[in-house]
């Protein structure tokens, strides 16, 4: 038989595995909900890419507002897939940290209409800095373009805060977004 002390000793043991295994728990919970709220910012910048790139994919190409692009197709034919790269300048508010709050995004498209057949090099383009209004479902397009009066440089700088109309000055897809969407686009072009 056990004393009572070994007894009392025993489940005072318990008692303290108890605790242990409790703290060790509660840690682990905390840091997990740490580390997925850090994570929230860093992946703002994806989600945003993906829903300008949906939007613009799903939207039909007069609704980029682009001024004489039309896709050449048959009668009665399916319209072809608009396939999409996107590059985002920055977003109002500048201080959001999750996507709901995104009111503005302005960035640069480059989509191709993906008619069957026709390679990359002579399919119709629509490419430009761009608005997309995200308080909006769909979400709302504008793309910078000249009109006879107003120059393409100027209208940029009228309609894109100064930073982001200086990016979109020099800089378009990135390499590895250019490599996805050349690959998408000779995927839906069947190539």
């Amino acid at each position: 038989m056990s004393s009572p002390e070994s007894s009392a000793w025993y489940r005072h043991r318990l008692v303290w595995v108890a605790v242990v295994l409790l703290v060790v728990s509660v840690g682990t919970v905390v840091l997990t909900n740490r580390s997925s709220t850090r994570a929230e910012p860093a992946d703002l910048p994806a989600q945003i890419v993906a829903r300008m790139r949906t939007t613009l994919e799903r939207a039909d190409p007069a609704q980029h507002q682009h001024a004489g692009h039309d896709a050449q197709q048959g009668a009665g034919a399916e319209k072809p897939p608009v396939i999409c790269g996107v590059r985002v300048y920055g977003f109002e508010p500048a201080g959001a940290t999750t996507f709901a709050d995104v009111r503005t995004v302005y960035g640069f498209h480059l989509c191709g209409i993906a008619e069957q057949k026709r390679p990359w090099d002579v399919a119709v383009k629509l490419a430009g800095p761009l608005i997309m209004d995200m308080s909006t479902d769909p979400p709302g397009i504008k793309v910078v373009e000249a009109t006879a009066e107003v120059r393409f440089v100027d209208r940029l700088r009228e309609m894109f805060p100064p930073a982001y109309a200086t990016m979109a000055q020099q800089e378009s897809l990135g390499a590895t977004e250019m490599a996805d969407l050349r690959r998408r686009y000779d995927a839906a072009a069947k190539l």
